[in-house]
């Protein structure tokens, strides 16, 4: 079958039963599953409060390729450039029909059809183009707008607010015509046709990309422009393995999916409308979370995309920073200082969880969301992200809400977090949540961290909370209960206090760890959500067991639902479609886990450790302190190499590096262009000369 020499491209004879598991295809602006009818853009919601949705948009390329006689199909996905390509193989004439959203020009999707003949004839082919596009909508009142250089074009603004007095988006559609039929003259021997969609908030945007689509189109540049693009994602990083096929089709996948979700390296719109967890084709209303931005974003996703893309990361972290008054709101509302980040955000950051315990009680988001901004200073040093674009003011008002919800309990001589819901969602009002407390007391010594190196006065209160807040710990059977009152052996729904050691790296013995890892994997619900498992993973893998961590990786697959890697929420196929929490937990297990790479204040730690059935592991474009390295790891030695960079084309200034490891205390400079291979050991990747700062101060 077509494809199968190359891991990245995904191909069937036949569509998957479920159209849930057609592949979407997203740009980090525009989301679409392929054949649909229904599209998304990114920011475009539709309800208030607690009904609010991604709206539902019209797609005029819901089209497909039918032919009057049976024609051999293939269906592809190829990766490597972001198109799917419908096949249709007869004895006269190969069809092919290749969808895409541009990967450049965001506001762009594209219809290309191709047909070629097979064998000489004087007669004329003909094949049908079957729509099922309607200009209209559930959510947005469309009404006709003067045609647009030969383009259709449809306009409206959702219906309702997200919250009263706020703004209704609207939305421009302008494509090109699709006839329901193609034909290929006699004289021809191949045909060629495009078709373009743009989407934009107003008529100009939108004018102006249906210009430039026409102008890329007109030289040859439209394709081209993005595979290019799609091109210089790969070209900056890969995650490969050697050994298991299984795998590394399902950690391009993941890659490929989470790319998707994310804009352009190249974006300066800063109009980024973040990622929820079925992505954009996904949200609608009663759909896969409605397309609410949660902790999924900041802990599931983020990590390995800030690892390998800086660029990618602020973009996260700028979302956060817009729902700032959102956040402020939040917090008032519940009659508390600082920022409250919602447990379910849209684009204001006003709280949109249909559920209001969830937004009430499921506080840990604060901490989730300070954790990313954290990670990225250590990973870039990039202070301008918290002085210029008020990152400060994130990490600044979740300390303030920290201080302002905790309670002083004299008995204990602690402070306590009371009535909350950990990321455990079987257990509500609960006090002290492990994990809630743990990233609150984090989240409060990164704020005074934050502070010294912007020379800004911390409060007194954000050292005595962190120091004095509660972190509950059982002495007799030396493990971290849940919360206050958990009784060990009760079912537990997902990864809650396991993720003390990753991604949190609360200080502790490895019997703790492994004491914790025993506890909670026999009571975790075997139907909970895809990416519990990769945390569990992790864990053993700290501790040395890697069949083990790999048992429980593999649990994964029954999310992966064929042939596209397309990921659902629970194993059965059911909850969200495209669950791209699921894939950046799957992912983490192999980028964290497998190397050991832990992101600490002046150094990248690493540990590798390799399952039996994995020969080698590469690792393409760590992204740390502007170097980007390349690791090749094997069972029983490391090779690193720092990339050699063009000239002109570092945007920030690149720090000496040295590999030192922990055993020995070898220190090994790393030099562009040069690999550095050494025994597998524990070690870390620092600056090379301790006096030596990137920090912009």
């Amino acid at each position: 079958m077509a494809g199968d020499s190359d891991p990245y491209i995904f191909s069937s004879d036949t569509l998957p039963s479920d159209i849930r598991f057609l592949p979407p295809l997203a740009n980090g602006l525009l989301g679409w599953r392929v054949y649909n009818n229904t599209m998304h853009m990114g920011g475009v919601y539709n309800g208030e409060g607690g009904q609010c949705h991604r709206a539902d948009i019209p797609c005029p390329l819901a089209v497909k390729v039918e032919t009057a006689e049976a024609a051999k199909h293939c269906y592809s996905l190829d990766t490597n450039t972001g198109v799917f390509t419908h096949t249709l193989s007869l004895a006269n004439v190969t069809v092919s029909q290749s969808l895409y959203s541009h990967r450049y020009y965001p506001n762009m999707m594209v219809m290309e059809i191709m047909m070629v003949r097979q064998v000489a004839s004087e007669e004329p082919i003909t094949v049908n183009l079957v729509s099922s596009f309607k200009p209209q909508s559930k959510d947005i009142v469309f009404e006709p707008g003067p045609d647009y250089k030969g383009g259709s074009h449809i306009l409206g603004q959702v219906t309702t607010a997200e919250f009263p007095g706020g703004p209704c988006p609207a939305v421009h559609l302008i494509w090109s015509y699709v006839p329901s039929t193609l034909t290929m003259a006699p004289e021809q021997s191949e045909g060629r046709w495009g078709y373009l969609l743009v989407l934009g908030n107003t008529l100009e945007s939108a004018e102006a990309s249906f210009d430039e689509g026409l102008s890329l189109m007109a030289t040859g540049n439209l394709r081209p422009s993005h595979e290019k693009a799609w091109k210089e994602l790969w070209l900056h990083s890969r995650v490969e393995v050697t050994g298991s096929e299984s795998l590394s089709k399902a950690l391009i996948g993941c890659m490929f999916y989470l790319l998707s979700a994310f804009p352009s390296i190249h974006d300066t719109s800063k109009s980024f409308g973040g990622v929820s967890p079925g992505g954009l084709s996904n949200g609608g209303d009663g759909q896969d979370y409605w397309g609410h931005v949660f902790w999924d974003q900041d802990i599931w996703m983020y990590p390995s995309i800030a690892l390998f893309y800086p660029k990618l990361a602020r973009s996260v972290l700028e979302y956060r920073v817009r729902t700032i008054d959102g956040a402020k709101d939040n917090a008032q509302k519940q009659g508390f200082k600082g920022l409250k980040f919602p447990w379910e955000s849209a684009v204001s950051g006003r709280e949109v969880c249909p559920e209001d315990i969830y937004g009430q009680q499921e506080i840990h988001i604060n901490g989730d969301v300070t954790l990313a901004f954290q990670h990225y200073l250590y990973l870039t040093e990039d202070v301008s992200m918290f002085s210029e674009g008020q990152g400060c003011q994130v990490i600044w008002g979740v300390a303030d809400y920290w201080v302002s919800r905790v309670n002083w309990d004299p008995e204990s001589q602690q402070y306590h977090l009371l009535g909350v819901m950990p990321p455990d969602e079987y257990y509500y009002s609960v006090n002290n949540s492990v994990y809630t407390n743990t990233v609150a007391k984090f989240s409060l010594q990164f704020a005074g961290e934050l502070a010294d190196i912007l020379k800004h006065p911390a409060p007194k209160e954000w050292k005595t909370v962190a120091e004095h807040i509660k972190i509950p710990f059982d002495e007799g059977s030396q493990y971290h209960p849940e919360f206050d009152g958990y009784i060990k052996g009760h079912p537990v729904k997902q990864a809650d206090t396991v993720m003390l050691g990753y991604p949190l790296g609360l200080p502790m013995t490895p019997e703790i760890r492994r004491n914790d890892l025993e506890a909670y994997e026999p009571v975790t619900d075997p139907h909970g959500p895809a990416m519990t498992w990769g945390m569990f993973a992790i864990g053993w893998l700290e501790l040395g067991e890697a069949e083990k961590a790999q048992r429980l990786l593999e649990k994964c697959f029954k999310n992966i639902q064929g042939p596209f890697q397309v990921w659902s929420e629970s194993s059965d196929g059911s909850g969200a479609v495209n669950f791209l929490t699921g894939m950046g937990g799957f992912l983490q297990a192999v980028v964290f886990g497998y190397t050991g790479i832990r992101i600490q204040k002046d150094c990248l730690d690493f540990s590798p450790l390799l399952p039996n059935d994995i020969s080698e592991l590469c690792i393409r474009g760590v992204n740390y302190l502007g170097n980007q390295l390349d690791w090749l790891l094997r069972k029983e030695e490391i090779c690193i190499i720092v990339r050699e960079q063009e000239d002109g084309a570092a945007s920030v200034k690149a720090c000496d590096l040295q590999v030192v490891l922990k055993a020995s205390g070898t220190q090994i400079p790393l030099t562009p262009g040069k690999p550095v291979t050494f025994a597998r050991e524990p070690g870390c990747i620092r600056k090379l000369a301790v006096s030596s700062s990137c920090w912009p101060l």
